[in-house]
């Protein structure tokens, strides 16, 4: 049997398993005369604002690959973003959807080294715009991290801000190249090269990123616009309930847990994202529904995505693909 096809069913129970456990920990004995209070409309709100930011994140794409030199349709950069959907749930962090977006850009037309950039480029300026939101979120929301005052949550995320223009500032001039060698010299032959090839793949990224700046402003919108609409399946679901939402705070907890989930070393970050909805939410949502809620969000934001992308990519690689090893090369030309 592939290896995908393991991991699809590992999947498949391990997503079951989390989604029993996350319901059975959570309701309560008014949560079936809740559920008869459920408006249906918002489920099709949901998937509505949910195929908004999922074709706002398919035409950013397509403007990075045009200020690249190259050229996609709106279909294939429609296509890499549900592939990633796909490979990402499969594996661990963002490492497998990295893999996805590669593969369905070479098959767009695009040489390997630069879908590598492009997907580095993307994956940058989407956390670069959630961390951009931080300091406001710290400022109007007292409640994400107690213990913690929001001042200093504050300060932290504007130096993150500010160490980010450095960071680029620093590799792009070159700065860090000394010590990127040095590094690379302490770690084995495999590490180094891998090491080294993200280095150089980073310093590509950022001249990217420079290369035209009105370009890739646009860019940072649309990746801003994207993520907003993407996280609005929460609000949307809520409304459903009946629930009073408060839509700045919502979404400021909603763009605090996607930043966490970005480092997540679970597939899609399962167990991880429903346990932090369930931590961020319990008291913004009514008693015993926080779990369903969790669930749901999952299955619309992520889950039918990645069904999706399932569906993408037999149709683009052919069922052959299913037979192949994620970590293996050659398996994904």
């Amino acid at each position: 049997m592939g290896r995908i096809y393991v991991r699809l069913l590992l999947l498949v129970l391990f997503v079951l398993l989390i989604s029993g456990v996350v319901i059975g920990t959570t309701v309560d004995i008014n949560t079936l005369s809740q559920l008869s209070m459920f408006q249906s409309w918002s489920i099709v709100l949901a998937v509505i604002v949910l195929l908004i930011g999922l074709t706002l994140d398919g035409t950013r794409l397509m403007h990075m690959v045009r200020i690249s030199g190259s050229d996609i349709t709106l279909k294939q950069a429609v296509q890499v973003v549900f592939g990633n959907y796909f490979l990402a749930l499969l594996g661990p962090g963002a490492a497998a959807g990295a893999v996805a977006q590669i593969m369905f850009l070479k098959k767009a037309g695009v040489c390997a080294g630069k879908a590598a950039v492009l997907v580095l480029v993307r994956t940058m300026v989407s956390i670069y715009f959630l961390v951009c939101c931080l300091p406001f979120i710290f400022l109007v929301d007292e409640g994400i991290l107690p213990g913690v005052s929001n001042q200093l949550m504050m300060v932290v995320s504007a130096f993150c801000c500010a160490a980010f223009w450095i960071f680029v500032f620093a590799v792009k001039r070159g700065m860090l190249d000394y010590f990127a060698i040095k590094i690379a010299k302490r770690l084995s032959r495999g590490r180094s090269k891998s090491f080294i090839r993200i280095y150089r793949e980073s310093q590509e990224a950022i001249r990217l990123l420079s290369k035209c700046p009105l370009s890739m402003l646009r860019v940072f919108i649309e990746s801003g616009l994207s993520l907003i609409f993407l996280y609005m399946v929460v609000p949307c679901l809520m409304m459903g309930l009946g629930a009073e939402v408060d839509w700045l705070t919502v979404m400021g907890r909603m763009i605090f847990l996607n930043i966490l989930l970005y480092f997540s070393p679970t597939p899609g970050g399962s167990g991880i994202a429903e346990g932090g909805f369930i931590y961020l939410f319990n008291d913004s949502i009514p008693a015993g529904m926080v779990g369903i809620l969790a669930v749901s969000w999952r299955v619309i934001a992520e889950y039918l995505p990645f069904v999706i992308g399932l569906y993408y990519t037999i149709t683009v690689f052919g069922r052959s693909i299913l037979n192949s090893r994620l970590d293996d090369k050659e398996g994904l030309k």
